[in-house]
C-alpha cells in the first residue's frame, strides 16, 4: 500500500506518426482513463512486451496501420513525467515512425479526432503532459 504522497511509476509508450514532415495528433475520447479530451500521440501502457513491441501494438490497435505501413525512425530517451493529480510518475518511452499512407489511418474508440500538424505546432494544442518534450526527444535522436 502506498503512503500518502507516494507516487507510483507507470511505464507507457508514445508513438509519434509522421508523414511529409507532419505529426499525427489524436484527441483522446471520453472513454479513456486519463487526460480525456486532450491531444496526444498514439500511446498505451507498457504491458508484457518491449517498449518498441508495445508501440507497434498500440499503432496497430489505435490506427489500424500494420507493421509494413510504418517505419521506425528513432526512439527518444525515456522521460519521467510527474502527474501528482493521478499519484503517478509516467515513464514515457517515445518513438517516431514514418507512415506510408496517412489516408489508411482508422481511429479506434480511444481517440475521437486526428490532425496532421507541423512539429512546432504541437505546443499550440492542449496535450497530455510533456508531449512536445517527448516529440523533441525523438526528433533530436533522428
Amino acid at each position: 500500500m502506498s503512503s500518502a504522497g507516494e507516487m507510483q511509476t507507470t511505464a507507457v509508450v508514445t508513438a509519434f506518426l509522421r508523414h511529409a514532415g507532419r505529426i499525427l495528433l489524436v484527441r483522446r475520447s471520453d472513454r479513456v482513463g486519463s487526460y480525456r479530451g486532450c491531444w496526444s500521440a498514439i500511446s498505451g501502457y507498457l504491458e508484457n512486451a518491449t517498449p518498441l513491441q508495445q508501440a507497434r501494438r498500440e499503432i496497430r490497435e489505435e490506427t489500424g496501420l500494420g507493421l509494413e505501413q510504418v517505419h521506425l525512425v528513432s526512439s527518444g530517451t525515456p522521460l519521467s513525467i510527474p502527474a501528482p493529480e493521478l499519484s503517478r510518475v509516467w515513464l514515457v518511452h517515445p518513438f517516431l515512425f514514418d507512415v506510408d499512407d496517412p489516408q489508411q489511418v482508422r481511429l479506434d474508440w480511444e481517440n475521437v479526432e486526428c490532425r496532421w500538424v507541423e512539429p512546432r505546432q504541437v505546443r499550440n494544442f492542449e496535450t497530455v503532459p510533456n508531449l512536445a518534450e517527448a516529440l523533441d526527444s525523438c526528433l533530436s535522436s533522428e
